[in-house]
């Protein structure tokens, strides 16, 4: 149970700061404009492109540690809510993360437990 948990940490981590690049945390936002359009190009809001992205690489990252589908769409899904309320500031950042890990939490509790 440690080993899986500890396992999901990495991957989390891995998910939300190394492969979350500095476009991707700006992009996902839809209340922040990007610092720079081409000139010439009309900005278009690519907000719900980011936020999913960065949501698919979290749930990958539960698939690929857990090796269970169910818990890696879970994962996308809860990783796309979670973020988008720490976005619209309804979460500070130290709120956003305690849930990242209480969802951790609960996967290890589903795969042992129940």
């Amino acid at each position: 149970m440690i080993e899986l948990f500890f396992k999901l940490l990495v991957a989390h981590a891995l998910a939300d700061f190394s492969l979350q690049t500095d476009a991707m945390a700006k992009g996902k936002n839809r209340n922040k404009k990007p610092d720079y359009v081409p000139v010439g190009q009309k900005f278009v809001s690519c907000w719900p492109y980011w936020l999913s992205a960065h949501a698919l690489i979290s749930g990958g990252a539960v698939y690929l540690v857990t090796n269970n589908l169910l818990l890696g769409i879970f994962e996308t899904i809860a990783h796309w809510i979670i973020d988008f309320a720490k976005c619209e500031n309804w979460t500070n950042p130290d709120q956003d993360q305690a849930l990242h890990i209480i969802c951790r939490i609960g996967y290890v509790i589903y795969l042992y437990v129940l």
